[in-house]
Protein backbone atom coordinates (compact mmCIF):
# COMPACT_ATOMS: atom_id res chain seq x y z
CA UNK A 1 0.00 0.00 0.00
CA UNK A 2 3.02 2.27 -0.20
CA UNK A 3 5.19 3.80 2.45
CA UNK A 4 3.65 4.95 5.72
CA UNK A 5 3.63 8.73 5.69
CA UNK A 6 3.19 10.26 9.14
CA UNK A 7 2.34 13.93 8.75
CA UNK A 8 3.78 16.18 11.41
CA UNK A 9 2.04 19.44 10.48
CA UNK A 10 -1.22 20.36 12.17
CA UNK A 11 -2.93 21.62 9.00
CA UNK A 12 -3.52 19.08 6.23
CA UNK A 13 -4.22 20.46 2.74
CA UNK A 14 -6.92 18.55 0.90
CA UNK A 15 -8.25 18.13 -2.63
CA UNK A 16 -11.59 16.39 -3.19
CA UNK A 17 -12.14 14.74 -6.57
CA UNK A 18 -15.84 14.00 -6.98
CA UNK A 19 -16.93 16.43 -4.27
CA UNK A 20 -20.66 16.47 -5.08
CA UNK A 21 -21.19 12.70 -4.98
CA UNK A 22 -22.07 10.72 -1.88
CA UNK A 23 -18.50 10.15 -0.65
CA UNK A 24 -17.39 13.61 -1.71
CA UNK A 25 -20.28 15.31 0.08
CA UNK A 26 -19.54 13.40 3.28
CA UNK A 27 -15.89 14.40 2.97
CA UNK A 28 -16.86 18.06 2.61
CA UNK A 29 -19.03 17.77 5.73
CA UNK A 30 -16.08 16.44 7.74
CA UNK A 31 -13.72 19.11 6.37
CA UNK A 32 -16.18 21.80 7.45
CA UNK A 33 -16.37 20.25 10.92
CA UNK A 34 -12.62 20.68 11.46
CA UNK A 35 -11.54 23.99 9.84
CA UNK A 36 -8.54 24.18 12.17
CA UNK A 37 -7.18 20.82 10.94
CA UNK A 38 -7.94 20.82 7.20
CA UNK A 39 -7.58 23.41 4.49
CA UNK A 40 -9.12 22.79 1.06
CA UNK A 41 -6.94 23.22 -2.01
CA UNK A 42 -9.37 22.11 -4.74
CA UNK A 43 -12.92 20.88 -5.17
CA UNK A 44 -13.73 18.94 -8.35
CA UNK A 45 -17.22 18.01 -9.56
CA UNK A 46 -18.63 16.57 -12.77
CA UNK A 47 -21.33 19.12 -13.63
CA UNK A 48 -23.37 19.81 -10.48
CA UNK A 49 -22.52 23.51 -10.35
CA UNK A 50 -25.08 24.45 -7.71
CA UNK A 51 -23.74 21.96 -5.17
CA UNK A 52 -20.10 22.69 -6.05
CA UNK A 53 -20.69 26.41 -5.55
CA UNK A 54 -22.34 25.79 -2.19
CA UNK A 55 -19.39 23.66 -1.06
CA UNK A 56 -16.88 26.20 -2.37
CA UNK A 57 -18.51 29.04 -0.45
CA UNK A 58 -18.35 26.84 2.67
CA UNK A 59 -14.73 25.66 2.36
CA UNK A 60 -13.18 28.51 0.30
CA UNK A 61 -10.82 26.33 -1.79
CA UNK A 62 -8.11 27.82 -3.95
CA UNK A 63 -9.61 26.09 -7.01
CA UNK A 64 -13.04 24.83 -8.13
CA UNK A 65 -13.35 22.63 -11.23
CA UNK A 66 -16.18 21.12 -13.28
CA UNK A 67 -15.27 18.22 -15.55
CA UNK A 68 -18.01 19.14 -18.02
CA UNK A 69 -16.81 22.03 -20.19
CA UNK A 70 -20.37 23.11 -20.93
CA UNK A 71 -20.95 23.89 -17.24
CA UNK A 72 -18.12 26.43 -17.00
CA UNK A 73 -20.29 29.48 -17.70
CA UNK A 74 -22.66 28.50 -14.90
CA UNK A 75 -19.71 27.96 -12.55
CA UNK A 76 -18.30 31.36 -13.40
CA UNK A 77 -21.66 32.98 -12.71
CA UNK A 78 -22.06 31.11 -9.41
CA UNK A 79 -18.58 31.81 -8.05
CA UNK A 80 -17.49 34.92 -9.92
CA UNK A 81 -16.00 37.55 -7.61
CA UNK A 82 -15.18 35.08 -4.83
CA UNK A 83 -11.47 35.00 -5.65
CA UNK A 84 -11.63 31.24 -6.17
CA UNK A 85 -9.78 30.08 -9.29
CA UNK A 86 -12.17 28.37 -11.71
CA UNK A 87 -11.55 25.78 -14.43
CA UNK A 88 -13.37 23.19 -16.52
CA UNK A 89 -12.71 20.09 -18.60
CA UNK A 90 -10.96 16.73 -18.14
CA UNK A 91 -7.49 18.30 -18.34
CA UNK A 92 -8.41 20.70 -15.53
CA UNK A 93 -9.50 17.75 -13.38
CA UNK A 94 -6.09 16.10 -13.83
CA UNK A 95 -4.37 19.42 -13.12
CA UNK A 96 -6.30 19.78 -9.88
CA UNK A 97 -5.17 16.31 -8.80
CA UNK A 98 -1.59 17.22 -9.73
CA UNK A 99 -1.37 20.32 -7.52
CA UNK A 100 1.53 19.97 -5.14
CA UNK A 101 -0.14 22.21 -2.54
CA UNK A 102 -2.48 19.37 -1.49
CA UNK A 103 -0.77 16.56 0.39
CA UNK A 104 -4.02 14.51 0.70
CA UNK A 105 -6.42 13.74 -2.16
CA UNK A 106 -9.86 12.14 -1.95
CA UNK A 107 -10.34 10.09 -5.14
CA UNK A 108 -14.13 9.77 -5.31
CA UNK A 109 -14.89 10.19 -9.02
CA UNK A 110 -17.13 7.27 -9.95
CA UNK A 111 -16.04 4.81 -12.63
CA UNK A 112 -13.11 4.65 -15.04
CA UNK A 113 -13.27 8.45 -15.38
CA UNK A 114 -11.44 8.63 -12.06
CA UNK A 115 -8.36 6.74 -13.29
CA UNK A 116 -6.34 9.57 -14.89
CA UNK A 117 -6.71 12.11 -12.03
CA UNK A 118 -6.09 9.46 -9.37
CA UNK A 119 -2.96 8.32 -11.17
CA UNK A 120 -1.84 11.96 -11.41
CA UNK A 121 -2.12 12.33 -7.63
CA UNK A 122 -0.24 9.07 -7.10
CA UNK A 123 2.55 10.07 -9.47
CA UNK A 124 3.35 13.18 -7.42
CA UNK A 125 3.63 11.08 -4.25
CA UNK A 126 0.45 12.29 -2.53
CA UNK A 127 -1.52 10.47 0.12
CA UNK A 128 -4.55 9.29 -1.85
CA UNK A 129 -7.78 8.25 -0.12
CA UNK A 130 -9.22 5.80 -2.63
CA UNK A 131 -13.01 5.67 -2.82
CA UNK A 132 -13.02 4.74 -6.51
CA UNK A 133 -12.60 0.96 -6.69
CA UNK A 134 -12.69 1.05 -10.51
CA UNK A 135 -9.21 2.62 -10.53
CA UNK A 136 -7.63 -0.58 -9.22
CA UNK A 137 -10.02 -2.81 -11.15
CA UNK A 138 -9.09 -1.14 -14.46
CA UNK A 139 -5.40 -0.65 -13.85
CA UNK A 140 -4.39 -2.27 -10.57
CA UNK A 141 -0.88 -3.35 -11.51
CA UNK A 142 -0.16 -0.03 -13.22
CA UNK A 143 -1.40 2.05 -10.27
CA UNK A 144 0.29 -0.03 -7.57
CA UNK A 145 3.59 0.11 -9.49
CA UNK A 146 3.26 3.92 -9.55
CA UNK A 147 2.51 3.95 -5.81
CA UNK A 148 5.76 2.09 -5.11
CA UNK A 149 7.81 4.08 -7.61
CA UNK A 150 6.59 7.52 -6.51
CA UNK A 151 6.38 6.94 -2.75
CA UNK A 152 2.65 7.59 -2.63
CA UNK A 153 0.27 6.15 -0.04
CA UNK A 154 -3.14 4.64 -0.77
CA UNK A 155 -5.65 4.75 2.07
CA UNK A 156 -8.78 2.70 1.31
CA UNK A 157 -12.13 4.41 1.82
CA UNK A 158 -14.57 1.67 0.82
CA UNK A 159 -15.95 0.49 4.15
CA UNK A 160 -14.80 -3.09 3.51
CA UNK A 161 -11.23 -2.17 2.61
CA UNK A 162 -11.01 0.38 5.38
CA UNK A 163 -12.07 -2.36 7.79
CA UNK A 164 -9.35 -4.70 6.53
CA UNK A 165 -6.79 -1.87 6.63
CA UNK A 166 -7.58 -1.26 10.31
CA UNK A 167 -6.98 -4.89 11.37
CA UNK A 168 -4.35 -5.96 8.79
CA UNK A 169 -0.95 -6.63 10.38
CA UNK A 170 1.24 -5.29 7.57
CA UNK A 171 4.46 -5.85 9.55
CA UNK A 172 3.70 -9.57 9.98
CA UNK A 173 1.70 -10.37 6.88
CA UNK A 174 3.03 -13.94 6.81
CA UNK A 175 0.61 -14.62 9.65
CA UNK A 176 -2.41 -13.68 7.56
CA UNK A 177 -4.45 -16.58 6.24
CA UNK A 178 -7.26 -14.88 4.29
CA UNK A 179 -9.38 -11.77 3.87
CA UNK A 180 -13.16 -11.93 4.25
CA UNK A 181 -15.18 -9.19 2.57
CA UNK A 182 -18.69 -8.80 3.93
CA UNK A 183 -21.68 -7.96 1.74
CA UNK A 184 -25.17 -6.87 2.74
CA UNK A 185 -26.64 -8.93 -0.09
CA UNK A 186 -28.45 -5.85 -1.40
CA UNK A 187 -32.18 -5.40 -1.88
CA UNK A 188 -32.65 -8.71 -3.75
CA UNK A 189 -30.82 -11.01 -1.34
CA UNK A 190 -33.88 -13.27 -0.91
CA UNK A 191 -35.44 -12.79 -4.36
CA UNK A 192 -35.64 -15.57 -6.93
CA UNK A 193 -34.14 -15.06 -10.38
CA UNK A 194 -37.65 -15.12 -11.78
CA UNK A 195 -38.65 -12.22 -9.54
CA UNK A 196 -35.51 -10.29 -10.55
CA UNK A 197 -36.52 -10.43 -14.22
CA UNK A 198 -38.73 -7.37 -13.76
CA UNK A 199 -36.62 -5.34 -11.33
CA UNK A 200 -36.86 -1.56 -11.84
CA UNK A 201 -34.04 0.97 -11.38
CA UNK A 202 -35.88 2.41 -8.37
CA UNK A 203 -35.96 -1.01 -6.71
CA UNK A 204 -32.28 -1.65 -7.47
CA UNK A 205 -31.27 1.71 -5.99
CA UNK A 206 -33.18 1.14 -2.74
CA UNK A 207 -30.30 -0.28 -0.72
CA UNK A 208 -31.43 -1.63 2.67
CA UNK A 209 -28.51 -0.20 4.70
CA UNK A 210 -26.37 2.31 2.81
CA UNK A 211 -27.09 5.63 1.09
CA UNK A 212 -25.12 5.57 -2.17
CA UNK A 213 -25.20 6.87 -5.73
CA UNK A 214 -27.26 5.10 -8.42
CA UNK A 215 -24.40 3.25 -10.11
CA UNK A 216 -22.93 1.86 -6.89
CA UNK A 217 -26.39 0.94 -5.65
CA UNK A 218 -27.09 -1.11 -8.79
CA UNK A 219 -23.68 -2.77 -8.46
CA UNK A 220 -24.55 -3.67 -4.89
CA UNK A 221 -27.89 -5.11 -5.99
CA UNK A 222 -26.18 -7.34 -8.59
CA UNK A 223 -23.23 -8.04 -6.24
CA UNK A 224 -20.88 -6.77 -8.94
CA UNK A 225 -19.81 -4.22 -6.32
CA UNK A 226 -18.44 -7.07 -4.23
CA UNK A 227 -16.67 -8.51 -7.25
CA UNK A 228 -15.00 -5.17 -7.92
CA UNK A 229 -14.05 -4.94 -4.24
CA UNK A 230 -12.49 -8.40 -4.41
CA UNK A 231 -10.22 -7.25 -7.26
CA UNK A 232 -9.43 -4.03 -5.37
CA UNK A 233 -8.55 -5.97 -2.21
CA UNK A 234 -6.17 -8.18 -4.19
CA UNK A 235 -4.21 -5.12 -5.33
CA UNK A 236 -4.40 -3.09 -2.11
CA UNK A 237 -3.25 -5.88 0.20
CA UNK A 238 -1.24 -8.10 -2.20
CA UNK A 239 -3.33 -11.15 -1.28
CA UNK A 240 -4.08 -13.75 -4.01
CA UNK A 241 -7.63 -14.24 -5.26
CA UNK A 242 -7.98 -17.70 -3.73
CA UNK A 243 -7.39 -16.25 -0.25
CA UNK A 244 -10.13 -13.62 -0.49
CA UNK A 245 -13.63 -14.75 0.44
CA UNK A 246 -17.02 -13.05 0.42
CA UNK A 247 -19.57 -13.48 3.19
CA UNK A 248 -23.13 -12.12 3.09
CA UNK A 249 -23.90 -10.24 6.32
CA UNK A 250 -27.29 -8.50 6.00
CA UNK A 251 -26.92 -6.21 9.04
CA UNK A 252 -23.79 -4.43 7.66
CA UNK A 253 -22.29 -4.16 11.15
CA UNK A 254 -19.11 -6.15 10.53
CA UNK A 255 -17.48 -4.41 7.59
CA UNK A 256 -14.85 -7.06 6.85
CA UNK A 257 -12.51 -9.50 8.60
CA UNK A 258 -8.93 -10.75 8.51
CA UNK A 259 -8.22 -14.36 9.45
CA UNK A 260 -4.79 -15.29 10.81
CA UNK A 261 -2.96 -18.62 10.63
CA UNK A 262 -3.46 -19.27 14.36
CA UNK A 263 -7.24 -19.20 13.91
CA UNK A 264 -7.77 -15.65 15.17
CA UNK A 265 -10.27 -13.60 13.16
CA UNK A 266 -10.13 -9.82 13.58
CA UNK A 267 -13.08 -7.71 12.50
CA UNK A 268 -13.91 -4.01 12.34
CA UNK A 269 -17.47 -3.14 13.39
CA UNK A 270 -19.51 0.01 13.12
CA UNK A 271 -22.77 1.52 11.95
CA UNK A 272 -23.25 1.66 8.15
CA UNK A 273 -22.10 5.27 7.77
CA UNK A 274 -19.52 6.26 5.15
CA UNK A 275 -18.34 9.15 7.31
CA UNK A 276 -16.48 6.62 9.48
CA UNK A 277 -14.11 5.19 6.82
CA UNK A 278 -13.71 8.67 5.33
CA UNK A 279 -12.67 10.01 8.74
CA UNK A 280 -10.23 7.11 9.20
CA UNK A 281 -8.46 8.09 5.98
CA UNK A 282 -8.79 11.86 6.47
CA UNK A 283 -7.13 11.95 9.90
CA UNK A 284 -4.81 8.95 9.50
CA UNK A 285 -2.65 8.00 11.33
CA UNK A 286 -4.75 9.82 13.97
CA UNK A 287 -8.52 9.78 14.60
CA UNK A 288 -11.23 12.44 14.55
CA UNK A 289 -14.77 12.25 15.91
CA UNK A 290 -17.65 11.82 13.46
CA UNK A 291 -21.28 12.90 13.95
CA UNK A 292 -22.77 9.49 13.13
CA UNK A 293 -24.63 7.15 15.48
CA UNK A 294 -22.51 4.84 17.61
CA UNK A 295 -22.86 1.08 17.33
CA UNK A 296 -25.20 -0.40 19.94
CA UNK A 297 -24.61 -4.15 20.00
CA UNK A 298 -27.51 -4.73 22.38
CA UNK A 299 -29.84 -2.99 19.95
CA UNK A 300 -28.32 -4.87 17.03
CA UNK A 301 -29.18 -8.05 18.96
CA UNK A 302 -28.02 -10.63 16.40
CA UNK A 303 -25.61 -10.77 13.50
CA UNK A 304 -26.21 -13.32 10.73
CA UNK A 305 -24.11 -14.67 7.89
CA UNK A 306 -24.61 -16.70 4.73
CA UNK A 307 -22.72 -17.69 1.60
CA UNK A 308 -23.38 -15.71 -1.60
CA UNK A 309 -25.50 -17.51 -4.20
CA UNK A 310 -23.48 -17.81 -7.47
CA UNK A 311 -26.55 -18.82 -9.46
CA UNK A 312 -28.69 -15.80 -8.61
CA UNK A 313 -25.70 -13.42 -8.51
CA UNK A 314 -23.19 -14.44 -11.22
CA UNK A 315 -21.26 -11.15 -11.02
CA UNK A 316 -18.96 -12.52 -8.29
CA UNK A 317 -17.99 -15.44 -10.52
CA UNK A 318 -17.27 -13.06 -13.40
CA UNK A 319 -15.06 -10.87 -11.22
CA UNK A 320 -13.04 -13.85 -9.99
CA UNK A 321 -12.68 -15.04 -13.56
CA UNK A 322 -11.43 -11.61 -14.68
CA UNK A 323 -8.89 -11.44 -11.85
CA UNK A 324 -7.64 -14.96 -12.61
CA UNK A 325 -7.33 -14.14 -16.32
CA UNK A 326 -5.43 -10.92 -15.66
CA UNK A 327 -4.31 -8.51 -18.36
CA UNK A 328 -7.20 -6.56 -19.83
CA UNK A 329 -9.90 -8.83 -18.37
CA UNK A 330 -10.64 -6.68 -15.26
CA UNK A 331 -10.70 -3.55 -17.46
CA UNK A 332 -13.18 -5.26 -19.78
CA UNK A 333 -15.27 -6.39 -16.82
CA UNK A 334 -15.50 -2.87 -15.43
CA UNK A 335 -16.15 -1.08 -18.73
CA UNK A 336 -18.86 -3.53 -19.82
CA UNK A 337 -20.50 -3.29 -16.41
CA UNK A 338 -20.50 0.53 -16.46
CA UNK A 339 -22.19 0.57 -19.88
CA UNK A 340 -24.69 -2.12 -18.90
CA UNK A 341 -25.61 -0.42 -15.61
CA UNK A 342 -26.12 2.91 -17.41
CA UNK A 343 -28.40 1.16 -19.93
CA UNK A 344 -30.36 -0.46 -17.09
CA UNK A 345 -30.79 2.88 -15.28
CA UNK A 346 -32.02 4.40 -18.56
CA UNK A 347 -34.60 1.65 -18.95
CA UNK A 348 -32.89 0.09 -21.97
CA UNK A 349 -31.70 -3.16 -20.40
CA UNK A 350 -33.08 -5.71 -17.95
CA UNK A 351 -31.44 -6.16 -14.56
CA UNK A 352 -30.46 -9.79 -15.24
CA UNK A 353 -28.98 -8.75 -18.60
CA UNK A 354 -26.23 -6.72 -16.88
CA UNK A 355 -24.02 -9.77 -16.10
CA UNK A 356 -24.92 -11.28 -19.49
CA UNK A 357 -23.44 -8.27 -21.27
CA UNK A 358 -20.33 -8.43 -19.08
CA UNK A 359 -19.82 -12.15 -19.67
CA UNK A 360 -20.24 -11.80 -23.43
CA UNK A 361 -17.54 -9.11 -23.49
CA UNK A 362 -15.19 -11.27 -21.40
CA UNK A 363 -15.82 -14.22 -23.74
CA UNK A 364 -15.20 -12.22 -26.91
CA UNK A 365 -12.44 -9.68 -26.29
CA UNK A 366 -8.69 -10.25 -25.97
CA UNK A 367 -7.15 -10.14 -22.48
CA UNK A 368 -3.75 -8.70 -23.44
CA UNK A 369 -1.31 -7.08 -20.98
CA UNK A 370 -1.87 -3.59 -19.55
CA UNK A 371 1.57 -1.97 -19.56
CA UNK A 372 0.55 1.68 -19.97
CA UNK A 373 -2.37 4.01 -19.36
CA UNK A 374 -2.92 4.02 -23.13
CA UNK A 375 -3.33 0.22 -23.04
CA UNK A 376 -5.97 0.57 -20.32
CA UNK A 377 -7.81 3.30 -22.22
CA UNK A 378 -7.80 1.26 -25.43
CA UNK A 379 -9.14 -1.87 -23.70
CA UNK A 380 -11.76 0.23 -21.92
CA UNK A 381 -12.93 1.85 -25.17
CA UNK A 382 -13.10 -1.47 -27.02
CA UNK A 383 -15.09 -3.08 -24.21
CA UNK A 384 -17.55 -0.19 -24.14
CA UNK A 385 -18.14 -0.43 -27.89
CA UNK A 386 -18.69 -4.18 -27.62
CA UNK A 387 -21.04 -3.73 -24.65
CA UNK A 388 -23.15 -1.21 -26.59
CA UNK A 389 -23.39 -3.71 -29.45
CA UNK A 390 -24.46 -6.51 -27.09
CA UNK A 391 -27.10 -4.28 -25.53
CA UNK A 392 -28.47 -3.50 -28.99
CA UNK A 393 -28.71 -7.24 -29.73
CA UNK A 394 -30.52 -7.90 -26.45
CA UNK A 395 -32.90 -5.00 -27.05
CA UNK A 396 -33.86 -6.36 -30.48
CA UNK A 397 -34.37 -9.81 -28.99
CA UNK A 398 -36.74 -8.42 -26.36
Amino acid sequence: MGAILVKCETMRRVTVLGCTGSVGSNTVELLATYPDRFRTEALVANRNVAKLAEQARLLRPALAVVADDSAYADLKQALGGTGIELAAGPAAVVEAASREQADWVMAAIVGAAGLAPTLAAVQRGATVALANKEVLVCAGELVMAAVRRCGATLLPVDSEHSAIFQVFDEARREGISRLILTASGGPFRTWTREAMQDVTPAQACAHPNWSMGAKISVDSASMMNKGLELIEAHHLFAVPENRIDVLVHPQSVIHSLVEYVDGSVLAQLGTPDMRTPIAVALAWPNRVATPGDRLDLVKAASLTFESPDPERFPALRLARRALQSGGAAPTILNAANEVAVAAFLAGNLGFLDIPRVVEKCLDTLSHGPMATLADVEAADAEARCHAFAEIAVLSRAN
